[in-house]
């Protein structure tokens, strides 16, 4: 989180983002909007699985009448989760036409590079600030180097030409997704939107420029900032690319919230930005949302593949138990679980985490000593280990955390 000294805190719906709240998870839905029915459910998904705050597409008229629609799917489905609408080009027409969706949704997303050209520019992006302010919605004015307003960057650039000492061309986008951000929310608090209204970003798509980009941003604005590596790409690279990026900024206490922009693989789930986007904050040490797996990475001592099927299904059920979990066990969240494979460090890693089992490796007797607080309790045999290794975890679940209901 950002220094609570010089960044206000801002509500988007029941959740607060900035002012020295903990770091708050994004998402963001990849259905049709207008599709009411899948965007409702993923929306929910998203949200079951720790989205905070869950930003739809709001691009044409029929994505505009849906938002209520939406809203009202949801609440029958017992999800309360904020929604933001994307807005890009015409914004303003659809926010004005569609007071429903205006009303109904509980942040904007603006893009100043996308809301106009020459005297439009102005004009168009004063609309929609006007309705968001009458309403008292928050926004985020999110600039992004690839979608940069274009007469600013041409601007700057001249201007450098121009210098006696030019600039990279490198250094030039990153002064003007800053410029574009920081003079848009200033505008913004010219036409009326309260300064505890506004949080901005500076999406760029290169580790080294979001780091530098946010840095500047961390000590110039005393905005919340939303953090976020665009268009991070697919799979391990997309992951591994946000995770360097982020982790350097979060490690020096900048950003309020992030979003882990993965392209999904073909009929991919959704959901794994949010997970991405946990673990993150979770490694880290600044937020808890589910118990955690340690697992050794196997070698030749451990030959047979157990100790990772038992990995895999203690760390998939940990994470569908805690919707249930989460409302009724308060803490459950930091519980730990280690599922090692041999004796070189399963009995220590297993003493170190709550609950604890060291299988056998290769060569080594067929028993599995379990330790629960560093203390062996139980060590199990024969073919039914799993089973009772997870009726154990879940014992401790039960006996360990308090039993209430946690809002």
């Amino acid at each position: 989180m950002t220094d609570s000294n010089t960044k206000h805190a801002v509500r988007v719906g029941k959740v607060t983002i900035g002012g020295g709240s903990p770091v708050v998870v994004q998402s963001m839905t990849n259905t049709d909007t207008a599709d009411v029915v899948r965007t409702a459910i993923q929306i929910a998904d998203l949200a079951k699985a720790g989205s905070e705050i869950v930003r739809i597409t709001v691009n044409n008229d029929e994505s505009a009448r849906a938002v209520p629609q939406i809203r009202e799917r949801l609440e029958a489905m017992d999800c309360h989760v904020p929604v933001v609408g994307d807005f890009h080009f015409n914004g303003h027409k659809l926010l004005a036409d569609h007071p429903d969706c205006a009303a109904t949704l509980d942040k904007f997303r603006i893009n100043p590079g996308n809301v106009g050209k020459g005297k439009k520019r102005d004009g168009q992006f004063a609309a929609m600030i006007e309705i968001a302010a009458k309403l008292e919605k928050p926004v985020r004015i999110g600039a992004n180097w690839g979608s940069l307003d274009q007469e600013l960057l041409a601007d700057m650039l001249d201007t450098n030409a121009a210098s006696a000492n030019p600039l990279p061309l490198p250094q030039i986008y990153r002064d003007a997704v800053i410029r574009s951000a920081l003079e848009s929310a200033a505008q913004a608090e010219d036409i009326g939107l309260p300064r505890d209204k506004i949080i901005i970003s500076c999406k760029m798509s290169r580790v080294q420029d979001l780091i530098s980009v946010y840095r500047r941003l961390g000590e110039e604005s005393h905005y919340p900032l939303h953090l976020g590596l665009t268009e991070a790409g697919m799979g391990s690279k997309g992951i591994v690319a946000s995770t360097a990026a982020l982790a350097v900024l979060l490690q020096e206490g900048i950003g309020d919230t992030i979003r882990i922009s993965l392209t999904p693989e073909p009929n991919g789930d959704r959901t794994r930005e949010v997970i991405v986007a946990q673990e993150i904050l979770q490694t880290m040490g600044l937020r808890s949302f589910t118990p955690m797996v340690t697992a050794c990475p196997g070698c030749g001592r451990t030959t047979s593949t157990v100790f990772q099927q038992l990995a895999e299904d203690i760390q998939t059920h940990l994470r569908d138990a805690m919707p249930v979990w989460r409302t009724q066990y308060k803490g459950v969240e930091d519980m730990t679980v280690a599922v090692m494979g041999c004796v070189v460090n399963g009995p220590g890693e297993s003493k170190h985490a709550n609950v604890g089992i060291s299988l056998p490796g290769t060569g080594e007797r067929p028993v599995a000593p379990v330790y629960v607080d560093g203390e062996k309790t139980v060590t199990l045999k024969g073919d039914n280990i799993a089973a009772e290794f997870q009726d154990i975890v879940e014992k401790y679940v039960t006996d360990t955390y308090s039993r209430e209901t946690v809002r």
